[in-house]
């Protein structure tokens, strides 16, 4: 697990997105609230218990380990340039960072966003069809292989938020890892 906690620096918010309804795509916000251990004001994935429709289907009562959806903008930068049309909140994250590698994170870890909110990542987000009705080809441009042929899932981490707080572009992120030993990153 070492190995992959290399470049795990601090990085900065590029976007903050929310939608209420149950839209793909979330569009951009000057700020977004987080509300400790619901997720974000306004956005129709805040609540304690799972609100992801196809999950709600299957269990109403699951704890909802998604409310906060963060992709890094090193992946857009990767989409685009293998021709994906794709910006920040385009595949429904609420948060888009660069410079933290957010898929070599251990579960546990804490996210401090701005200067007050924080969120726990639970893992990660498992990419979907609803990628290739956005665009086609783009879930299979989330996914990839390590050298050893394990599928590598890049769509993005899910979190739970702890600390209240309002954040926006341009503020700092803080990594800090949970106690070891640390557990990697499964979908949630």
């Amino acid at each position: 697990m070492e190995k992959h906690l290399a470049g795990l620096s601090a990085g900065t918010v590029i976007a903050v997105s929310r939608s209420a309804g149950h839209t793909f795509s979330k569009p951009n916000e000057g700020s977004i609230r987080l509300i400790e251990g619901l997720g974000v004001e306004g956005d129709a994935h805040l609540g304690v218990t799972v609100k992801h429709r196809s999950r709600v289907a299957k269990d109403p009562t699951v704890p909802n380990l998604r409310q906060v959806h963060l992709i890094h903008a090193e992946l857009i930068d990767e989409l685009e340039a293998a021709g994906f049309r794709v910006w920040p909140g385009a595949m429904g994250e609420n948060v888009t960072t660069r410079g933290v590698n957010l898929l070599g994170l251990p579960t546990g870890t804490i996210l401090r966003l701005g200067p007050e909110a924080a969120v726990e990542v639970t893992g990660l987000r498992n990419p979907c069809r609803q990628l290739n009705d956005f665009q086609p080809g783009l879930m299979n441009a989330t996914l990839d292989r390590d050298a050893d042929g394990n599928l590598i899932r890049k769509a993005g981490i899910m979190a739970v938020v702890r600390a209240p707080g309002e954040i926006k572009p341009g503020d700092r992120v803080e990594v800090e890892l949970p106690s070891k030993p640390h557990c990697k990153l499964e979908p949630v």
